[in-house]
């Protein structure tokens, strides 16, 4: 990487080897991916372990609307409690890590004005991707203040 940075990827065990998505990109050969998958409390605990990460960027998500209706639990599962497993791991074996978590303008649902949010825009998540989305906003933002943790 340009800053010299090493670049982790969790890499799930039903994605193995699965690198479509990103070789367009060409970044495949400047990541190194660890066995880490949002639904597993143990494999994100032994990524971190491992990694040690200055710096976590959550990315991971179920991130079609449409697939939220039809799994609500996966989406659950992989877009809120795996955000909250994520964060348990940052704050057991990497404390001063910085937290990134990629939020989504479907937390507001249909209630924007004339397609502008701003800070002020009031919540209303419209789907189990919103709500999923929404809760992973607002366990960040409890950890920054209960744990002081870099959310």
């Amino acid at each position: 990487m340009e800053n010299d940075y090493t670049v982790y990827g969790l890499m799930p065990r039903s994605t193995r080897y699965a690198f479509a998505n990103l070789d367009y990109l060409g970044v495949t050969a400047q990541v190194d991916f660890v066995d880490g998958d949002m639904t597993d409390e143990a494999s994100l605990i032994n990524a971190v372990r491992r990694t040690r990460p200055d710096e976590v960027y959550n990315l991971a998500a179920q991130s079609f609307v449409a697939t939220s209706w039809e799994q609500p639990m996966l989406t659950t599962d992989v877009n809120a409690v795996g955000t909250l497993r994520l964060l348990e791991a940052v704050r057991h074996f990497a404390p001063r890590a910085k937290f990134y978590q990629a939020s989504t303008s479907e937390m507001f649902g249909n209630c924007h004005d004339n397609g502008i949010q701003t800070e002020d825009t009031p919540f209303h998540p419209r789907s189990p991707y919103a709500i999923a989305k929404l809760y992973s906003f607002w366990i960040v933002n409890n950890y920054r203040e209960s744990h002081g943790c870099s959310a």
